[in-house]
């Protein structure tokens, strides 16, 4: 299939020097030794670190897109830059399976709520810098509104040729959610779709659609061959990271037996721990530092395995809803 990777993530925030100091501070990204011509009315950051590539807009000028879109849904993901193959076949595709193209010539196409997709060049895909704290783009968060994840899904399958790899219904306390996993035939693309259930009690999925204002990227997950090190590192620059009880750590070894990392390392980082058939997999959640809480990073270590541990994507979503409680005290 033509799309294979995501050569960058396009960010609208209010300021964009501001913003590449802090992620060149916590967590290790650099800035492309070129940067882009000054542009009238936006400044433009980019920012590399292995193969993640991020581009920082910012806009004084109320009337442009950019400050636009953070007057609307707060500081986020404006786009995903996906690379192809064939970027004028699957901007074909997509039109032939309904999607809406944004601009042509771009070949920019309409994806999640004002999130759009971007088909461009797989020569213009990065290429592996190791050094880092930070490998890759892992997999992007996305929100939905009720009702509309099934169809998300069709588009992510029809449009984009992406296939669905994995499904799971959430319950948290008196909330719940529904969430599908589509990726593509490489690998490198990878999309966690959520939607809330409306028939349970309003949840954090819930508050992110109303105060995002519609569907968007909830978070970024990025790839880590040395999860332990990655989190000690951000920490010490500032970085706070979601907490998890102890009794999620009392029940590993029952779980799942032994752990590639020790069960007290992780204790000690806050680090969750899944498994597949292919192995297991290490996730920690960075505290939101978003003034409407709508967007936040993830780490993420995969030692064989693929997909994505049931057990974290609900303890992911318990510790938001205790970050929520703590800040509303």
């Amino acid at each position: 299939m033509s799309i294979q990777t995501i050569t960058h993530v396009e960010y609208h925030c209010a300021d964009a020097a501001q913003t590449a100091v802090e992620l060149q501070t916590a967590y290790g990204f650099r800035r492309d030794a070129e940067q882009p011509a000054w542009q009238p009315a936006v400044r433009t950051v980019h920012l590399h670190q292995g193969s993640a590539r991020i581009r920082l807009h910012s806009s004084d000028n109320t009337d442009h897109p950019v400050a636009r879109y953070v007057e609307r849904h707060g500081e986020g993901v404006a786009a995903l830059a996906l690379g192809c193959t064939d970027p004028q076949a699957a901007l074909e595709r997509a039109e032939r399976h309904g999607a809406v193209v944004l601009d042509r010539e771009a070949r920019l196409i309409a994806g999640f709520g004002d999130t759009a997709l971007r088909l461009v060049p797989l020569e213009e895909a990065p290429a592996p810098a190791g050094g880092g704290l930070i490998d890759a783009l892992d997999h992007a968060a996305i929100c939905v509104p009720a009702g509309q994840l099934a169809d998300a899904v069709r588009f992510c399958e029809a449009a984009l040729g992406l296939h669905r790899i994995f499904g799971e219904y959430i319950e948290v306390g008196e909330q719940a959610m529904d969430s599908s996993v589509v990726q593509s035939a490489s690998g490198e693309v990878t999309f966690t779709l959520i939607e809330p259930d409306t028939s349970r009690r309003a949840g954090q999925i819930d508050r992110f659609l109303a105060d995002h204002d519609g569907a968007g990227v909830q978070h970024l997950a990025f790839r880590t061959e040395d999860i332990a090190t990655a989190v000690r590192t951000a920490r010490a620059h500032g970085v706070e990271f979601l907490s998890t009880p102890g009794t999620y750590y009392d029940a590993l070894a029952e779980r799942l037996g032994g752990t590639a990392i020790p069960v007290e390392t992780l204790r000690e980082l806050d680090v969750l721990v899944d498994q597949d058939h292919g192995g297991q997999l290490f996730q920690i959640f960075a505290r939101s530092t978003h003034p409407r809480r709508t967007f936040f990073l993830e780490l993420i270590e995969r030692q064989g395995a693929g997909t994505f541990g049931t057990a974290n994507i609900k303890a992911l979503y318990e510790a938001v809803e205790r970050q929520r409680a703590t800040a509303s005290v």
